[in-house]
Parts: C-alpha cells; sequence; structure tokens
C-alpha cells in the first residue's frame, strides 16, 4: 500500500536535517583541524624561538665565566705574585689616580683573589672534578664567592663529580634544593629557559555528529592553552635576551681590565727590577704604576664579586651598576 503524501514528507524532512546535521558536522571538524594546526604552530614555533634564546644565554653566561676564569689564572695571578714581592706599600698621596680613589684593595680582598684565582686555575686545568662547562656557566652568573660556595647537597661545586656537578649546578641556579627551600633542578633549566613545558594538547579523533562540537570547543581550548605558552616562552626569552647582553657587557669590561692590568704588571716587575722590592725606593711613575695595578684588581675583583643573577634567576640590578662605575673609572 501506497505511503500517504504527509509520511513521504516527512521522510523527506528528516532526510535534510540529517544531511544538514553531517554538513554542520564536517563544517566543524574542518574548522577544528585548521584551528588545531594553527595551536600547534604557535607552540612550535615557541619552542624553537625559547631553545634558540637559551642556547644563546648559556653560551654567554659560559663565555662569561670562561673569561673570568681566564683573568683570574693570568692577569690576577701575575698581579698576586708580584704585587706579593714588593714591602711597605702605601698608597696614600700617590698622585694621579683620583679616577680610581673608590678602588682601594686590602689585604683580605687579595686573600680572596688568590682563593678565586686558585679555583679558576683548577676549573681550566681540569683538575676540578666534575662537569666543567656547569662550573663555567655557575661563575659566569653568580659572583666568585657564591661559585666557592658550597651547594645544596652541602659539597663545594668545584669538588663534584661528574652528573653530581651538573645536578648542583643546576640547583645552584636554581636557588638552592628544594629541600632547602629553592627552585632545585628544575628551577635552574628554567633560569636558563631551558624548561620547554609545551601545553598537552588534546589529541582529537574527528567523530561526526554530536562529538562534532565537543571536537571545536576542545580545538579552541587548544588554541588558548598555546597563546598562553607563547607568551610564558616570549618572557622566558626577554629574560634570557637580557642574560646574554649583561653577560657580553661584562665579558668585554673584563677583557679591558685584563689588558690594562697586563700592562700595569709589567710595569711593576720593571719597577722591581729597577729600584728592588723596597716601595718607599720607587719613583713616583714606579708608584703610580703600582698603585694603578692594585685599583685595576680591585675593579676586577669588583666584576667577580657582582652576580649577573638572583639566586630565583633575575637579572641583578647591581651588576649594572658596577660595570658602569669600573667602566667610567677606566681611561678612554
Amino acid at each position: 500500500m501506497p505511503l500517504p503524501l504527509l509520511a513521504w514528507a516527512a521522510i523527506g524532512v528528516t532526510g535534510l536535517f540529517g544531511a544538514g546535521k553531517t554538513i554542520g558536522a564536517i563544517a566543524d571538524n574542518s574548522k577544528a583541524s585548521d584551528i588545531n594546526e594553527r595551536a600547534n604552530d604557535i607552540v612550535s614555533s615557541a619552542k624553537k624561538r625559547i631553545t634558540t634564546c637559551k642556547d644563546a644565554s648559556g653560551e654567554s653566561l659560559k663565555a662569561l665565566g670562561t673569561k673570568k676564569a681566564s683573568v683570574l689564572d693570568g692577569s690576577i695571578r701575575g698581579f698576586l705574585d708580584t704585587f706579593s714581592q714588593i714591602k711597605n706599600v702605601d698608597f696614600r698621596g700617590t698622585p694621579g689616580l683620583e679616577e680610581f680613589a673608590k678602588f682601594r684593595i686590602d689585604a683580605q680582598e687579595l686573600k680572596g683573589l688568590r682563593e678565586m684565582s686558585d679555583f679558576a686555575g683548577s676549573i681550566l686545568g681540569g683538575t676540578a672534578t666534575g662537569t666543567v662547562a656547569g662550573a663555567l656557566t655557575a661563575f659566569g652568573a653568580y659572583s666568585g664567592v657564591m661559585a666557592l660556595g658550597t651547594a645544596s647537597t652541602g659539597a663545594a661545586i668545584s669538588g663534584l663529580a661528574g652528573a653530581a656537578a651538573t645536578n648542583a649546578t643546576l640547583a645552584f641556579l636554581g636557588g638552592g634544593s628544594l629541600a632547602a627551600g629553592g627552585l632545585g633542578m628544575a628551577g635552574g633549566m628554567a633560569v636558563l629557559g631551558g624548561l620547554v613545558a609545551a601545553p598537552a594538547l588534546a589529541v582529537l579523533g574527528l567523530f561526526m555528529g554530536s562529538s562534532a562540537s565537543k571536537n571545536l570547543d576542545n580545538a579552541y581550548s587548544n588554541l588558548s592553552e598555546a597563546k598562553k605558552f607563547r607568551e610564558e616562552m616570549e618572557n622566558a626569552a626577554t629574560l634570557c635576551n637580557g642574560i646574554r647582553r649583561r653577560s657580553y657587557m661584562f665579558e668585554r669590561l673584563l677583557i679591558r681590565l685584563d689588558s690594562l692590568l697586563h700592562d700595569a704588571n709589567n710595569g711593576m716587575r720593571t719597577a722591581i727590577n729597577t729600584y728592588g722590592t723596597d716601595y718607599r725606593r720607587f719613583s713616583d711613575g714606579a708608584k703610580k704604576v703600582t698603585a694603578s695595578a692594585a685599583s685595576l684588581a680591585k675593579a676586577v675583583k669588583t666584576i667577580l664579586d657582582t652576580p649577573i643573577l638572583t639566586e630565583d634567576g633575575k637579572l641583578t640590578p647591581e651588576s649594572l651598576t658596577a660595570a658602569n662605575s669600573v667602566r667610567a673609572a677606566l681611561p678612554a
């Protein structure tokens, strides 16, 4: 028996509704796919950027640490060996050193320089067991006193071996072990932008019908997480770039001080060969070069004593102040 006309009409409407729903689902799934692709592109681009910035900042800290160690093992060691031979040193009234008046070195600071010089020599000579690169990075980031201090393990970083040194250095950069209230190894990696924990974007199996709207909601959620991740990585990149620039500033300053101190050391040796080791017998020129060498050594120590990073991984304002102060005292 043929179906009534209304029944055929009802079937037609239902078919159209089903087709419309299918078309809408296809459109939603297509849009979800596009949004997910965009989210993944954002995450991938952000990861590449922070990796580049992190690597550059890490290399800059390592380069600075290497320069610090080189200066300590070179011109500073030469200064200490030569200056220690001179007796009855009294810089009061030495003319022509007004620009270095704030950089006067005392016996305690000379002792500190000797300890740092020995530490630097052990790193460069390979006798400081452990990961040399990690030690140099920590030396670049922090002051010489902090590098000579103890890691969160309770042992000096320079005395740790292998993986232990790497772990201790990362904890050191992170402000200490988690047990001690610091950020731990994870914090140390975060300081250098090493934590690139990309958001776990939802893996979507695209289904037709009612699941399509859920797929679209998940895609928008993925995009939101990707944008949040990008913002976090941009902040980390800004920090890493700041570290790189500050490290370069310190390195260039140490290069200049190293050159000047090398010349002053030669001047002191000439004075000793000419006048002996009694400072009172030195000419005014010999006294000036000796006082200049001591002031340059103090300027180097000022740079070495000034950390670039705080314990929570932020740039220190005093590092910029110290660099400007030393730079202003140098001859044009």
